[in-house]
C-alpha cells in the first residue's frame, strides 16, 4: 500500500511500480579488480608448476630463472588483491606481509644476490628473517583464534630434526636447530591466523624438512628435490592468501 504522504503516481505508471536504478560506480567495484587479482594468483601457481617440472626432468636452465620469479609473481598477487581495502593498521601488515616474501625472494637467490656470503648461512638468515615477519603479521596482526593443542607437536618435530640433522650439520648444526625453532614458531603462528594459513604453515615446514634432508643426509632420492619447491610454493601461496584474507576482512587489518 502506497504511503499516505506519498503523491499521486505519475500519469500512465501503476502506484506500485518501481522505478529502476541504474547502478552506480560503487555497485560492483570489485569485478575488474577480482578478476586481475585472480589472473596474477594463476601466473604465481602456473610458475610454480613450470619451476617443479624444471625440477623433475632437471632442467637447470629453466629452472633457475622460474625460481626466481615466484616471489615477485606472489607479491604482486597479493597487492592486486587488496590495494583498495588497506586502511592505516592494514598497510603495516601488509608492509610485513611483502616483507616476508622479499625476505624469501632474497633466500631463494641468496646465491645469485649475496656472491660474496656463504650460500647456505645467507640463506638461512634471509628465511629466518623471513619467518619473523610471517610471526608477526599471524601472532600480533591477524589473529582470529587462541594457540590450541594442534601445534603440541611441534617441539617433537624439532628435537627429531635436530637428532636427524644436526651429526652431519657441522659447524652450522647451532644455525640449523636456531632455524628449526623459528620455522615452528612460524607454524605456530598461522594457526592463530586465517584460513588456509595453517596448512601453509604446514607446507612450509615439510618443504624445509625435506631441504634439511637433503641438504646434510647422504644419497636422498632425486624426486626430493621437485618436492621441496612444491611444498614451498604451495606453503608461502597459503601463507599470502590467508593474510590478504584477513586484511580483506571488515573490521580487520592488522589492529
Amino acid at each position: 500500500m502506497p504511503s499516505p504522504s506519498a503523491g499521486p503516481a505519475p500519469s500512465g505508471q501503476h502506484p506500485t511500480a518501481r522505478v529502476s536504478v541504474p547502478p552506480t560506480g560503487t555497485d560492483r567495484p570489485s569485478a575488474p579488480r577480482d578478476t586481475l587479482a585472480a589472473s596474477a594468483w594463476f601466473l604465481y601457481a602456473a610458475a610454480v608448476l613450470v619451476h617443479v617440472l624444471a625440477l623433475a626432468v632437471d632442467n637447470a636452465t629453466l629452472a633457475g630463472p622460474t625460481k626466481l620469479t615466484l616471489m615477485p609473481l606472489l607479491a604482486v598477487a597479493a597487492w592486486l588483491g587488496v590495494r583498495h581495502r588497506l586502511g592505516g593498521p592494514g598497510r603495516v601488515t601488509f608492509a610485513l606481509l611483502l616483507a616476508a616474501v622479499a625476505l624469501s625472494w632474497l633466500g631463494d637467490g641468496a646465491a645469485t644476490f649475496t656472491p660474496f656470503l656463504p650460500t647456505l648461512p645467507a640463506m638461512l638468515g634471509f628465511f629466518g628473517l623471513a619467518h619473523v615477519a610471517y610471526i608477526v603479521v599471524f601472532w600480533r596482526r591477524l589473529a582470529v583464534r587462541p594457540l590450541g593443542w594442534a601445534v603440541a607437536w611441534l617441539p617433537v618435530w624439532w628435537i627429531g630434526m635436530v637428532l636427524t640433522v644436526a651429526p652431519h650439520a657441522g659447524g652450522l648444526a647451532v644455525a640449523v636447530a636456531a632455524y628449526g625453532i623459528v620455522l615452528a614458531c612460524t607454524c605456530a603462528a598461522s594457526w592463530r591466523g586465517p584460513f588456509p594459513a595453517w596448512w601453509g604453515g604446514i607446507a612450509f615446514l615439510v618443504s624445509d624438512s625435506i631441504l634439511a634432508f637433503r641438504l646434510f643426509l647422504p644419497d636422498m632420492p632425486h624426486w626430493t628435490s621437485p618436492a621441496v619447491m612444491l611444498t614451498y610454493g604451495v606453503g608461502q601461496g597459503l601463507l599470502v592468501w590467508a593474510a590478504c584474507r584477513g586484511l580483506s576482512s571488515p573490521g580487520r587489518g592488522g589492529e
